[in-house]
């Protein structure tokens, strides 16, 4: 933490898309959460994906009546993944929360996150103990799909039942940024960087309004996003499956022709062939859509487009709070001269 006159910046992203019905309730709790917090300077960044809404019409009238509100609109929908990273941009903080705007992480962890982070953690992250409002298939998908990441992901370790809600200190952000890769899979990025890391866990509420944006098919692309950005093991499992597949036919084979040689056989088997041929047409079909998969992310990698474009910015005024607090403290005369020339 910085120890000069001027008080260290936590800067709070809230990547949003169509939640008008929240984001005011959730302004309301976050602003009571930084009134309790008069050691730090406090902001808030919201970043419009482009929302279909008013969402950023309500993030506006935030910006003008609250100065430690700043807002990021970007030029349509990228992504949450891509949002999050437009936050981590342009936020000024020493230190950098990523929080969602639907309230089923509580903004009163940050203060155990802050806590945390002055005792020299760079990244601290909150792991759900309980998923309150969510169905046991998502809770399932997701558990299998975390031992599905760490099995393959090999030396990067993606905490289980986490999301995206933490903490992260000004140079573990700073390394973050320099991982400008189009398909981010930001749980991942978030390990890869490492640094000193702690988690807090706590019990995830439902929605305080509106819906998910998640469905099981984007979910699905999610999950295959994650898979094959952060491990080569699909076509590994292809490489093993097709190696054990020409060992039994090569062993066949020889069965076939010393069965043939020693003891005859009539042409039959017209299922048997059936079955293998489609058998392992169907195999070489999905491995060479696992190819696709892969050399689909090269060639989006190639382009070097840039992630996002925006289309307005409005930073926060959280330094003329801080100044105008200031002179309230400092000590004046009766004549409203400044004592001791201060």
């Amino acid at each position: 933490m910085k120890t000069d006159a001027v008080l260290p910046l936590i800067s709070v992203i809230v990547p949003a898309y169509n939640e008008e019905a929240v984001l005011e309730q959730f302004h309301a709790r976050m602003s009571a959460l930084f009134d309790t917090l008069p050691r730090y300077r406090c902001e808030m960044v919201f970043v419009n994906d482009g929302s279909r809404d008013r969402t950023q019409a309500i993030i506006e009238r935030l910006c003008d009546s609250d100065p430690r509100v700043a807002s990021i609109d970007l030029s349509r929908n990228f992504g949450k993944e891509i949002a999050m990273t437009a936050g981590l941009d342009h936020a000024r903080g020493d230190a950098m929360v990523i929080i969602d705007a639907d309230l089923q992480d509580p903004p009163e962890l940050i203060r155990d996150m802050l806590r945390e982070w002055e005792t020299g953690y760079d990244v601290v992250y909150a792991r759900r103990t309980v998923r309150d409002g969510e169905s046991w298939v998502k809770k399932a998908t997701a558990a299998a799909f975390y031992r599905t990441m760490n099995r393959m992901s090999g030396r990067v370790h993606i905490p289980r039942d986490t999301g995206d809600f933490r903490l992260m200190s000004r140079r573990a952000v700073d390394a973050l940024l320099q991982l400008r890769e189009q398909h981010r899979f930001m749980k991942g990025l978030f390990a890869w960087v490492g640094f000193k890391t702690r988690a807090i866990e706590y019990r995830r509420d439902p929605r305080a309004a509106g819906t998910s944006k998640f469905n099981y098919w984007k979910l699905w692309n999610f999950a295959l996003e994650g898979i094959t950005a952060f491990s080569i093991g699909p076509l590994k499992i292809a490489t093993y499956l097709g190696l054990t597949t020409a060992m039994f036919a090569f062993a066949y084979g020889i069965w076939i022709i010393t069965k043939t040689l020693i003891w005859g056989d009539p042409v039959h088997g017209y299922p048997t062939i059936m079955v293998t041929i489609l058998f392992l047409g169907g195999v070489q079909l999905f491995f060479t859509g696992v190819l696709g998969e892969y050399l689909g992310r090269i060639f989006n990698e190639t382009k070097q487009r840039p992630l996002y474009f925006t289309q307005s910015l409005r930073p926060s005024r959280v330094d003329e709070v801080q100044a105008a607090a200031t002179l309230r403290q400092l000590p004046y005369d009766e004549r409203g001269n400044l004592i001791d020339g201060r």
